[in-house]
């Protein structure tokens, strides 16, 4: 049993194949953490100390009793206002407007299987697979209580957290910040590891020492964002790829969030990580009920390779669903950077008749089909096909391009609307404007109030209008600007939209998937700022990023790897000069970067040179022979190329039986050095064979010595090794 109670001591034990998580109900009722790391037997509450600290100060309930109090104790789910002034997980308006709760114990219970929530996406398993143990806290007072939930995968060393609020007192009461989990260390030196970026070079690595006061990352555009992604890591100071303990917690939520790490007067460190609380002000009345999105634990106790991977079976396997969960993906070419606006029915089928000839198994038209739409400033909105632009109707078109043996599939920009659109026109209200102001604008756009069921149930009758017209087997679900003048006339309680907004956006993916269940569906907004672990619950692979340069992706792919498995990361080969950087990147190079992704294109093959096109069969015939293994191995970081002139990265079977090492040099110099990569994760004792030269290479050795990469002339060399075990 992976979830024990001890009645006496009343002490959880959540127990996973390597880690122990552990928790108390205190005399008072208070929820106290006790310990989350390595696997441990035994109870842990020896580990809580008390003293008398001055200005920090005492229930109640304990009396003359000045060595207990909850601004020093860790706990489960801290509230404002029990005398805990550090950052607090839950902090509540109540009827009579004054702010604070007071949780205590009430029940709890332990059952099999792994719990959902209701309109949000969750980690889901096998009733075999998972426990679920939740505790109930109430405040007498208020009438509020909190349900936490706790998910746990014990094979995956997977940790859920949830909360479930409801309140039965009278008026009205305003939930003003939920963290969905929070994780307190009575001791401890660590850094915290961050993703920050920009559009079009999302996901840098930010690895700074925990210090006192909070260090706060998050969103407050509305969406997860390309400035900060929704997952932190704790590691120890000295912990490496290989070595050392870390944590991961990562929000199952695709709109604003918050994460903090705060080490606190007495050296003791705390991290939170939940709903972003600007403009977040949630009503509740008698009778409901509000849910917090999920959050993911994990923890290694031998690195940040072995976290990562943690992360990357769960979500591929317990996160993503649908016909394409488990399978190699169809091979792309996408019009975008081929045609941009210009292009018609006739270009497009000469472009997937192109691609077909090289071996691309799917031709996906992006943006300019519908409406009024010959660029970005108009027809976003209005879903109907332009046929005089395509020159004819769209289930003409894929029937064609279906004859040619090649899938289709289609861009939508759904969540969106230009002021230029008969849709706009016919319903202002629709948008999200604050009255009697000019909206901001952004990419000469503005953002539907997904948060409304009448706007969301038009534009999916619309869109399903569209993709009931022809065998559409791809979506690319594109939003291409962040959230403002967040006011929806369908409220008066404002506090609420941008949480109901995601609600609204995650209903539409879930009917659309009910409705189309073998369909194909890309997230991306305006490439990586909505790559997230709540978009994965629908789309099971994201746009990494509007960034197809090979030399920037390299940066972007690394750290998109801390969180996130290769099967979900969108990366395509794309023409050169590069149409975001101007860079020159050889054509071998730019296919072996995006091989460590969905793989695809972004290029018109009627530009390129015979043997280009050359190139581009052996690509394919590359990436569908190690497609398997690179979806499904375990991945490897073998050098930073944040600091190394390598960039290096590995593919491993789970049995250790295949190897894939992937490099790129990205620094050459006049009388330039060796490079030597160590390889990962091989058996020990075994012997293996690299396929090309058919050298043979003890396992030891290219772990601990390393293999030496061929110096070269020319910028951007790459290089790909495959290995088998043949002892």
């Amino acid at each position: 049993m992976s979830i024990l109670f001890e009645e006496k001591k009343k002490i959880f034990t959540l127990q996973t194949q390597g880690t122990t998580y552990q928790m108390q109900v205190d005399r008072y009722g208070f929820l106290l953490h006790l310990y989350y790391g390595p696997k441990t037997n035994g109870e842990m509450d020896y580990l809580l100390t008390f003293a008398d600290r001055g200005f920090s100060g005492n229930p109640y309930d304990a009396g003359e009793d000045r060595s207990y109090s909850m601004d020093a104790l860790p706990q489960e789910f801290p509230c404002q206002g029990t005398g805990d002034y550090r950052s607090a997980a839950f902090l509540v308006k109540n009827a009579d407007g004054s702010y604070g709760c007071d949780l205590r114990y009430q029940s709890h219970e332990i059952r099999k299987g792994k719990y959902a929530i209701p309109g949000l996406p969750a980690v889901y398993a096998k009733q075999e697979e998972a426990w679920t143990l939740e505790i109930v806290l109430k405040d007498p007072v208020t009438k509020v209580s909190v349900s936490l939930f706790y998910g746990v995968l014990p094979e995956l060393d997977i940790i859920t957290r949830s909360a479930k609020v409801e309140y039965a007192g009278g008026g009205t009461i305003y939930l003003e910040k939920v963290q969905s989990a929070c994780l307190d260390f009575v001791s401890g030196e660590y850094d915290v590891i961050s993703f920050y970026g920009r559009h079009a070079m999302e996901r840098n690595v930010q690895r700074t020492p925990v210090c006192h006061g909070a260090q706060v990352i998050g969103s407050r555009r509305g969406t997860s964002s390309h400035q900060y992604n929704p997952m932190l890591i704790l590691a120890d100071r000295e912990a490496t790829e290989d070595a050392g303990s870390c944590y991961a917690m990562s929000f199952v939520y695709s709109g604003g969030f918050q994460g903090e790490v705060e080490k606190d007067q007495y050296e003791q460190t705390r991290a939170l990580l939940g709903l972003q609380e600007e403009c977040f002000s949630y009503p509740l009345q008698a009778g409901g009920q509000f849910w917090a999105p999920e959050v993911v634990l994990t923890y290694s106790k031998t690195g940040l390779a072995k976290l990562s991977q943690n992360l990357h079976e769960c979500f591929r396997t317990h996160l993503c669903r649908g016909k394409y969960k488990d399978c190699v993906r169809p091979v792309l070419l996408n019009s975008w950077e081929a045609s941009y606006f210009d292009f018609s029915g006739e270009s497009i089928y000469r472009l997937a008749k192109q691609a077909a000839e090289l071996g691309v198994e799917m031709l996906v038209m992006d943006d300019g089909w519908f409406g009024k739409r010959d660029d970005d400033n108009s027809g976003l909105g209005d879903w109907d096909v332009n046929e005089e632009k395509l020159g004819e109707p769209l289930g003409s078109l894929i029937e064609k391009i279906n004859g040619l043996g090649m899938k289709f599939g289609i861009w939508f920009e759904p969540e969106a609307v230009n002021e230029d659109s008969d849709l706009f026109r016919a319903h202002p209200d629709w948008a999200l404007r604050i009255p009697g102001r000019d909206p901001v604008r952004s990419r000469n756009q503005l953002v539907l109030d997904f948060s409304r069921k009448d706007v969301v149930d038009y534009v999916f009758e619309k869109i399903c209008g569209v993709l009931d017209q022809g065998n559409i087997e791809y979506i690319k679900w594109d939003m291409n600007r962040s959230l403002s003048d967040c006011y929806s006339r369908n409220t008066c309680d404002q506090g609420r939209v941008m949480y109901d907004y995601v609600l609204g956006l995650y209903d539409f993916l879930e009917r659309l998937l009910k409705r189309y269940p073998d369909i194909l569906l890309e997230g991306c907004s305006g490439g990586g700022g909505r790559f997230d672990a709540g978009m994965l619950y629908y789309t099971p692979q994201i746009w990494c990023s509007d960034n197809t340069d090979a030399a920037d992706r390299l940066k972007i792919q690394y750290g998109t790897s801390f969180g996130y498995p290769v099967s979900a990361v969108g990366s395509h080969v794309s023409a050169v000069p590069n149409h975001q950087t101007g860079r020159v990147i050889p054509f071998h190079t730019r296919g072996i970067v995006a091989m460590a992704g969905t793989f695809g294109y972004e290029l018109d093959p009627e530009k390129l040179s015979e043997e280009e096109k050359q190139e581009i069969r052996e690509q394919i015939a590359a990436y569908k022979k190690y497609a398997p293994l690179i979806h499904r191995g375990n991945y490897f970081r073998l050098t930073n190329p944040f600091a190394r002139e390598v960039g290096a990265w590995e593919f491993v079977s789970k049995d250790g039986a295949e190897v894939l090492l992937q490099a790129v040099i990205t620094q050459v110099h006049g009388n330039m050095t060796a490079n030597y990569v160590r390889l990962k994760g091989l058996t020990e004792g075994g012997v293996y064979r690299e396929q090309e030269s058919g050298k043979v290479y003890a396992a030891e050795a290219l772990m601990e010595a390393g293999i030496p990469l061929p110096i070269q002339m020319g910028d951007y060399r790459a290089y790909q090794m495959y290995f088998t075990r043949i002892s």
